[in-house]
């Protein structure tokens, strides 16, 4: 597709990636999606065209044009949602230009995204997560490994940390603190307290695991059966085999349980803003889909325990 590009506007993109991951903190993962998105927009415009495209030639898209391009990617069966994403990176890379360049970016800044249906997080609730912790370990072959897939589930649950955090964590910190500071997305530091049976579950691991993680700690506090770092992956299957044996839905995956920590922190009263900065929500508006689960979850309270006539 970089084809279609002008050697210009490939070293426009280039340059907005660029500051993106260096003022923004942009994560590699959203780098890589945005890229695709504006690269695809684009290609689609030199074929929509008929020649290549340059930043004068992106100046001069229509709303027509715009609309070719959202009909041929409904076309292709792209969902609402990853419509919306591609027209956003869009809308930042042509804001970006346009101010550097000195055009009108409007045709392409007033297109509308497409409505759709914001996915509510899919907590477990409180007893289910309790007993997520209980039996995740009930599966391993080796105590070590039990003990190790219990730390990891009990610190989503208990810090509210993805699965790509904890893994993250190294020997050096070890033993747990009472607070720890976690890089999640985008390379945004955060302080998260430790709950004591975190630490206590961490420490079990610890005590059992037959690498040397004191003796390593800049290696990886959690390891697979090898000594490398665990895969995310064994975690998601024994989270798979404890939520068929007690009985959960698909929903119940190791990111759910970050979804039911800040439900139940909700739940019990807890300060929406902090509850953003526990979880690493870069806006509020994120943190808040978890007052929609809430008032969701009151509302099938009331249907199932109010009198019907």
């Amino acid at each position: 597709m970089s084809l279609a590009l002008s050697p210009a506007l490939r070293d426009a993109l280039g340059h907005w990636l660029e500051r993106l991951a260096a003022l923004d903190g942009a994560a590699a993962n959203t780098l890589k999606a945005y890229r695709t998105d504006v690269t695809g927009f684009l290609a689609f415009q030199a074929e929509h065209g008929g020649d290549s495209i340059g930043p004068a030639r992106l100046a001069r898209i229509t709303q027509s044009d715009m609309r070719a391009w959202m009909a041929h990617e409904r076309g292709r069966g792209t969902a609402s949602r990853s419509l919306a994403r591609s027209l956003s990176a869009v809308k930042s890379f042509t804001r970006w230009l346009a101010e550097r360049d000195g055009f009108d970016p409007t045709a392409i800044l007033a297109a509308r995204a497409p409505k759709f249906q914001r996915k509510l997080p899919r907590p477990l609730t409180e007893s289910a997560a309790r007993d997520v912790i209980d039996q995740v370990g009930s599966y391993a072959r080796e105590d070590w490994v039990a003990a190790r897939d219990i730390a990891v589930v009990t610190l989503l649950y208990g810090c509210g940390l993805r699965i790509s955090e904890a893994l993250s964590l190294t020997g050096t910190d070890h033993p747990l603190p009472e607070t720890l500071r976690i890089r999640g997305k985008g390379d945004k530091e955060r302080v998260v307290p430790v709950l004591p049976a975190a630490r206590k579950a961490v420490q079990r691991y610890v005590d059992l695991c037959p690498m040397a993680i004191a003796e390593e700690p800049h290696k990886a506090l959690f390891r697979g059966a090898r000594g490398g770092p665990l895969n995310p992956r064994l975690i998601a299957g024994a989270m798979e085999k404890t939520r068929a044996g007690l009985g959960l839905p698909a929903s119940a995956t190791p990111h759910a349980m970050r979804h039911s920590f800040a439900t139940h922190l909700l739940a019990a009263g807890g300060d929406l803003r902090a509850i953003q900065q526990l979880l690493g929500h870069a806006s509020l508006s994120t943190t808040q889909a978890y007052t929609a689960v809430d008032s969701a979850r009151l509302m099938e309270i009331y249907e199932e325990a109010h009198p019907r006539a």
